[in-house]
């Protein structure tokens, strides 16, 4: 039996944290990574077309010394996100420069620069080793991972650690990354596993769930009120379904921008009311590769009234260039544009007169803190947020997985097994899953299916 197979039996069997301490950590495991010398081989490929089936190996690969404030992690379940699709297809940029810069600051760091980037920037497992410097976390506690990687050696990382000179996402801009069996982590990036979900389930949540708490909940983003209405962007996707969850719980009015009249039908399942099919209505904000259409603006503009009946207090942007301008021009006189990230460009443009004479207000949100992170995985762990899984893949098949969502095919989050043999697995609290309901937890599951 090989030591990671010794592992994963004594995770299944319910052992106890002493006895997962004692088990050998292997010298090499089976991950997902891109590799440098690949990193040119889309050249010339339009990025539509571009496979990350075709750059993804899944191969075992040598396991890093741990240091004193990590933790070596069983991953039983990752995810997709963006920014896997991002580094599977080397845009913006090949991430081996990321790797390259963190390991110049430290000893430690330097063990970041290799010739694979295995990925992945959401994880849950069981803890199997802590490093000396840590004291909140022991073997055998069942964790899920957010992304923020900071250390506490920067002033600059004190107020908001996102604001960190140094604050990088785990997996993306650092090696070691949640897609495989084994990661290395910080132990400033763990939070309780929510006891009534499966380890896919609980996998999807912290990247996603995280960045839309604080973009529109947190402080530090647009400060959602009750009464608030907030125009959504992708609101069935992996941010902006969190982001309706959390509209609905802070008594606002999310209105919801889909492409499809089947995820319409989920935004209504989930108690979204205002709903627009851009793609029924037929919008096209650019009129060629340079200009846009302000008649298209204010049709858009006018089917959110008629929706509600003024225009949105917050947009929840992140497609980038195809839609910022509409976004500042229909968000409300002294509203809030918050955005996260560029996913159909990050050249953005947009009519500075509608902005600056009616006193809108664009402001930038990336990831979450650590506090931030813990609240928003509290939520999920008191089912009043729901994950967002919709289809699960084996770690074997993770380039088709990326290349779904690389294709926007899917709802939702793609869940990804690693250590875990077949989904369902890791529910800890049966009687509080069917306390918050099992078609609640499952909702993007069974629509999927």
């Amino acid at each position: 039996m090989s030591t990671t197979d010794a592992i994963r039996d004594a995770i299944l069997a319910g052992a106890p944290g002493p006895e997962l301490a004692a088990l050998a950590i292997p010298e090499s495991y089976r991950a997902a990574y891109v590799r440098r010398d690949e990193v040119d081989m889309f050249e010339g490929v339009e990025s539509a077309d571009k496979d990350p089936a075709q750059s993804l190996h899944v191969d075992d690969v040598a396991t890093p010394e741990l240091a004193p404030d990590e933790v070596y992690l069983a991953v039983m379940a990752s995810s997709i996100n963006f920014n896997t699709v991002w580094t599977s297809i080397f845009e913006p940029l090949p991430t081996f420069g990321f790797l390259d810069r963190l390991a110049r600051e430290s000893e430690w760091s330097a063990r970041h620069a290799r010739d694979e980037h295995i990925i992945g920037s959401d994880a849950s497992g069981v803890v199997l080793r802590v490093g000396s410097a840590v004291r909140n976390w022991a073997p055998g506690d069942r964790v899920t991972v957010h992304c923020n990687h900071v250390d506490d050696q920067d002033p600059s990382a004190h107020d908001d650690s996102m604001l960190a000179s140094n604050q990088r996402i785990w997996g993306f801009e650092t090696n070691f990354g949640g897609l495989a069996d084994l990661a290395v982590v910080k132990a400033n990036q763990l939070m309780p596993k929510p006891s009534h979900l499966t380890w896919e389930e609980a996998a999807v949540n912290a990247l996603c769930n995280s960045t839309s708490y604080r973009m529109l909940v947190s402080d530090n983003g647009a400060r959602m009120k009750q009464g608030d209405s907030v125009l959504i962007w992708g609101a069935t996707g992996g941010i902006g379904g969190y982001a309706v969850q959390y509209v609905l719980n802070g008594g606002g009015t999310p209105i919801g921008v889909v492409s499809s009249p089947e995820r319409a039908a989920l935004l209504n399942e989930m108690g979204c009311e205002a709903v627009i099919d851009r793609r029924a209505e037929g919008y096209n904000f650019w009129s060629d590769d340079t200009t846009q259409d302000e008649s298209e603006w204010r049709r858009f503009g006018k089917k959110i009234r008629e929706l509600t009946g003024e225009d949105p207090d917050i947009v929840f942007e992140h497609p980038g260039r195809s839609t910022m301008g509409a976004s500042v021009f229909a968000v409300k006189r002294g509203g809030t544009v918050v955005t996260c990230a560029a996913t159909s460009g990050y050249m953005v443009e947009f009519d500075n007169r509608h902005f600056w004479m009616k006193l809108k207000r664009l402001l930038s949100s990336h990831f979450a803190n650590y506090a931030e992170s813990w609240a928003a995985n509290r939520l999920i762990d008191q089912g009043r947020i729901q994950p967002l899984l919709s289809t699960t893949h084996p770690l074997s098949d993770v380039g088709a997985a990326a290349r779904s969502v690389h294709r926007n095919e899917v709802e939702g989050k793609v869940g990804v097994l690693c250590m875990s043999p077949e989904a369902g697995l890791g529910i800890d609290d049966m009687e509080k899953r069917e306390r918050i309901g099992v078609d609640r937890i499952t909702m993007f599951q069974r629509h999927a299916g």
